[in-house]
């Protein structure tokens, strides 16, 4: 009976949104986004702006768009057959798939991918920055607050499984709430997605103390149409992959404009935006479903079932569909499936240490205030000396991104947790990091931030 009446909900809705009006029958496709998850931007908040879907649809279209916060409510309507194509991230895809999979009509489809790190970076957990915690074991007994079911809420179970901590009470929140309340001290840590951790660490109201690449299991997200919707109307789906082409096309060829048009749209700061949508980024934009992807959705289903008790599996090998894509991208689509650098990786030639700009593990980037573009430095030290000289020049730092020396996580270097090693520099995302490091280097030494622009200007003296 409840999927009688939900195939009757899926066809009436569909046929209620079908035309719209000022005398014109114009198909309306409906496009359910986040505009704050930035790993979703070339589906969602970019594309909309640069209007690309539009102008490949043509006047028989209307698109309308509709933001959330998170994946979950796009996941409603859709099984509702209020959204036709939608954008979230790897642990609410399953859901969706596992909400849809029952009812034909409302039955959904992985299409593409937004974007992903393939170590888990774009996932992280925050503390107040005055907090004693330093490690996820020191949160035994806390409230942490986390959207249940979510990518951020995923990485949090299977980090705190792998660390082997129990007793950590998981308080359900939409991402903003939880930033509010580990503000104000209602809970003790917050684990979340892009772009909130980088968020209420720029904004100096958290300190990183884990950092999903420690996982070192993939994050990404993804695209689903209804599958009914794509058999009826397959030039819209085609039209949406190559929008969504073309708006990662210009993400990668203007990186810094694609960051402030985002930021502007959204309240974000461009420099949080640009920390995971710049090149060398946390996140790597691709729309390529990858085989280590769908290796990651298969892992993190058993997880899923610990948290949802309603959550009823998913045959990921039938959830995913290239088929469209495939026609979309065209014949380099195999080889690009098998590429996993980075297509926007930080180059040019650095001011202060000179010569081009090439190792992506060491490779850091300088935006200085006033600026219309941002200055490549060959390795973090080297990024450290250009500090040092526009601070004596008295030029302002915007924001100054390094990779964790392990990881490759892209994190502001202000925040970052450095160790020196004789003229090296090393920055790491979290203490913890920091520490085991310095464990298998023992003439890895801390350093401040603040000691290490000064030791980096001098030339290495201290």
């Amino acid at each position: 009976m409840t999927r009688v009446l939900l195939a009757a909900l899926v066809l009436l809705a569909a046929a209620g949104c079908s035309v719209t009006g000022g005398g014109a029958d114009r198909t309306t496709v409906v496009v359910g986004y986040q505009s704050k998850t930035i790993n979703t931007v070339t589906a969602g908040t970019l594309l909309r702006s640069l209007g690309y879907l539009e102008k490949r649809l043509g006047d028989r279209y209307a698109v309308e768009w509709q933001d959330h916060d998170t994946g979950a409510p796009i996941t409603a309507k859709m099984v509702a057959g209020k959204i036709d194509i939608g954008s979230m991230g790897d642990y609410p895809l399953l859901i969706n798939a596992s909400r849809t999979q029952g009812v034909p009509e409302a039955r959904t489809e992985l299409i593409s991918t937004t974007g992903y790190n393939l170590r888990g970076g774009l996932n992280m957990v925050v503390v107040p920055p005055g907090s004693p915690a330093t490690t996820l074991a020191d949160l035994r007994g806390a409230k942490v607050s986390a959207s249940v079911g979510s990518a951020g809420h995923g990485t949090l179970v299977q980090a705190l499984e792998k660390a082997g901590v129990s007793g950590v009470e998981v308080v359900n929140h939409q991402p903003a709430v939880g930033a509010s309340q580990l503000e104000a001290g209602g809970v003790q840590a917050y684990a979340q997605f892009v772009a909130w951790p980088g968020l209420v660490v720029f904004q100096g109201k958290g300190r990183l103390i884990y950092d999903g690449s420690a996982l070192d299991v993939p994050t990404f997200h993804g695209v689903v149409v209804r599958q009914a919707y794509a058999k009826e109307h397959p030039e819209v789906v085609d039209a949406f992959l190559k929008a969504q082409l073309d708006a990662t096309r210009y993400l990668h060829e203007h990186p810094l404009e694609a960051a402030e048009t985002v930021a502007r749209i959204t309240g974000l700061p461009p420099e949080v935006v640009y920390l995971y949508n710049g090149p060398g980024g946390i996140s790597t934009f691709d729309v390529t479903l990858k085989p280590q992807l769908k290796a990651a959705h298969e892992h993190d289903v058993p997880f899923l079932k610990r948290i949802g008790d309603d959550f009823a599996g998913v045959d990921v090998a039938a959830f995913v569909n290239d088929s469209y894509l495939r026609k979309a991208y065209g014949p380099d689509y195999d080889r690009d499936v098998a590429a996993t650098a980075n297509p926007a990786a930080i180059t040019g030639t650095d001011p202060v240490c000179g010569g081009p700009v090439t190792d992506p593990a060491t490779a850091s980037e300088l935006w200085l205030d006033g600026a219309a573009t941002t200055r490549p430095a060959a390795t973090p030290a080297c990024l450290l000396r250009q500090i040092a000289a526009a601070r004596a020049a008295g030029t302002a730092v915007r924001a100054a991104y390094v990779p964790d020396t392990v990881t490759g996580t892209r994190w502001f270097a202000g925040h970052a947790v450095w160790l020196r090693a004789g003229a090296d520099f090393l920055p790491f995302t979290t203490a913890e990091g920091a520490a085991a490091y310095r464990a298998a280097h023992p003439d890895a030494e801390p350093i401040t931030y603040e000691d290490a622009v000064k030791a980096a200007g001098k030339g290495g003296d201290t």
